[in-house]
This record gives C-alpha cells, sequence and structure tokens, in this order.
C-alpha cells in the first residue's frame, strides 16, 4: 500500500508539471524568460552592450511580480551600463535591485565599488560593511574596504583588512600588495614598503607604477644606486609617462647629480617646453651649476605659466631671493 501511494504521489506531481502548470506559480522563473536572460548574458559576453542592456531591461521590468526580477539580472544589467561608461544608470539600478535584495553580497559589493569611484566613500564604506555581515570573507568587500581607508589616509586601519584578504587568499593579485606596499611608503615606513613591494614584483615585474614604489622605497632608505635602477626600469616600460621622468629628474637633484638631473631635463622640455615643474627644476639645477642667467630665465618661465599653482608660488618666491 504504501508503495503504490508513493507511485500515486510521485504520478500526481509529473502531473502537474505537465498539465501546463507556470513554474511561476512554483516560485521559479519560466522556461522562456530563462532563455532571455541566457540570451542576455550571451550579448554581454560578445560586448554587445547596449543590446544586452536592451533585452535585460525588458527581462526584467516585464516580471509584474516584483519578487520574482532576479538579482543576477539585476547584476548583468548594471555591468552592461558600466561597460557602456554609463555609471549613473548602473548604480540606479543596483539601488533599485537592494530595494528587492537587501542582502545581496554582488548587488552590495556592485554598488559599494560605484560610490567608491565617485569620491562617495562614506556611502561605499556603508554597503561594503553590508556585504561583509553577509559574507565576511568576500574579498572584493574586504579589498574595497581597506582602498577606502587608503584613500582617507588612515593607512594601518587599511592594512588590518589587507590582512584579512591576505589570509583568504595567499596568491592574490600582486596590483594588492602593492597597494599594501603604498600604505607603509605613505607613513615613511620604507623598509617594509620595499619588502612588500618587491613581493608583488616577484609576481609581477611588468607593472610601471610597482618599480615606481620600489624606488621611492629605496630613495628613502638611502639606496640611492637602487632607486634610481628601479626608476630606469620603470621608464623603460612606460617611456612616454611623464610623471616618471619628473620623478628622475627630482631624484637626481635629490642626489647632487645636477649635471645629470639636467641633462634629463632639457631633454624632456624638448617634448614638453612648458611643463613648470620641469623648468622649475632646469633653474635650480642651473642655479647649482653657475648658469645663474639661464636660472633665471627658466624660473620666470616657471612662475609665468600658472602663477597660482604650487610650483608657480615657489618659483616666484625663488625668483624674488635670486635677484
Amino acid at each position: 500500500m504504501y508503495l503504490k501511494n508513493k507511485l500515486l504521489c510521485l504520478l500526481g506531481c509529473t502531473a502537474l508539471f505537465l498539465s501546463g502548470c507556470s513554474t511561476g506559480f512554483l516560485g521559479l522563473a519560466p522556461l522562456g524568460d530563462r532563455k532571455e536572460y541566457v540570451r542576455a548574458r550571451n550579448l554581454y559576453n560578445e560586448q554587445q552592450y547596449q543590446q544586452a542592456a536592451n533585452e535585460l531591461t525588458q527581462y526584467i521590468y516585464k516580471a509584474g511580480n516584483v519578487k520574482r526580477r532576479e538579482a543576477r539580472a539585476y547584476r548583468l544589467l548594471g555591468m552592461s551600463y558600466e561597460q557602456l561608461g554609463q555609471l549613473d544608470k548602473a548604480l540606479e539600478v543596483y539601488l533599485e535591485a537592494l530595494e528587492f535584495h537587501p542582502k545581496n553580497v554582488p548587488l552590495l559589493v556592485a554598488a559599494a565599488e560605484l560610490y567608491q569611484k565617485a569620491g562617495l566613500v562614506d556611502r561605499s564604506q556603508e554597503l561594503f560593511d553590508r556585504a561583509q555581515e553577509e559574507d565576511p570573507h568576500n574579498a572584493e568587500a574586504l579589498t574595497g574596504q581597506a582602498e577606502n581607508y587608503r584613500s582617507f589616509g588612515f593607512y594601518s586601519k587599511a592594512r588590518t583588512y589587507y590582512d584579512q584578504f591576505f589570509e583568504l587568499n595567499p596568491q592574490a593579485d600582486p596590483v594588492y600588495r602593492a597597494r599594501y606596499a603604498s600604505t607603509f611608503l605613505n607613513q615613511r615606513n620604507y623598509e617594509q614598503a620595499f619588502i612588500h613591494i618587491t613581493m608583488a614584483l616577484a609576481q609581477d615585474n611588468s607593472v610601471p607604477d610597482y618599480w615606481l614604489i620600489s624606488s621611492k622605497a629605496a630613495f628613502g632608505l638611502g639606496n640611492y644606486k637602487q632607486a634610481l635602477a628601479d626608476l630606469d626600469t620603470a621608464l623603460h616600460l612606460a617611456p612616454e609617462r611623464a610623471d616618471l621622468h619628473l620623478y628622475k629628474i627630482m631624484g637626481l637633484y635629490q642626489r647632487g647629480l645636477y649635471t645629470q638631473s639636467l641633462q634629463e631635463t632639457r631633454q624632456f622640455l624638448t617634448s614638453r617646453p612648458k611643463d613648470p615643474l620641469a623648468l622649475l627644476f632646469a633653474a635650480l639645477n642651473e642655479w647649482e651649476l653657475g648658469q645663474k642667467k639661464t636660472a633665471r630665465f627658466h624660473l620666470k618661465q616657471a612662475a609665468e605659466i600658472n602663477p597660482d599653482s604650487f610650483v608657480g608660488q615657489v618659483a616666484t618666491k625663488l625668483a624674488q631671493e635670486w635677484k
């Protein structure tokens, strides 16, 4: 009798599904809906972001019952808008989705990251906190919160989040180790900065910014030869970057290598003749080398380009002293 009743129950359930009963009645997305989502996802993967956004918008809002609006569809719609550069729309999508899915970690993280990009760090922190309440080990929430504290200048606090992240992800992308190193650099703890940026470089030595951090740490440690070598490596990887050239000019000047610094400065000025910082260092080097007339000329140029800027004010003050 038991087996007979079990068989009847099984047949009854089968009949229910085969009789055209809506899967929406059971709380599931109808098969057609799932196909629409898959089609939109394929469009996204094919980098057809506008078409994906159109499909997803139709897919989401045709659901009369808001409880059936899927979190994954909202997430993909937001990602599509992000790829299109429409960050305001993406954020609107995520915030609307969070009204229906307030504990969805991917949505919380996505919205927090956009607030972070917009400089609204307080809102970003709030959402990252909510994400961590749901998933304390979420890597994106940990690194996102670390960056928020780093941007505020709370470097020790930022490292507490990075420490948790590295414990969970010992083979994490070296960009996080480089950011970790930068928190030490900003606190003038050059030894720890050098240790951790060296770890990042061991994973990937093709990123100019890693070599720049290494150079700054080496300068702080008084290892000038290493610092200049690291800077040359950065310049080899990114010869077009003005900031790297200027940092080398300053580094050579700081070491008292005025002839080399001036040579680098003049070469830089051939492509950027009106760069005020380069003109200022041209003047400083020339003054140290006894080229007073040329130094005053370049100092006057540096002061006149943007008198209200920091460089302009320094140049103006020096010009008065050099009369």
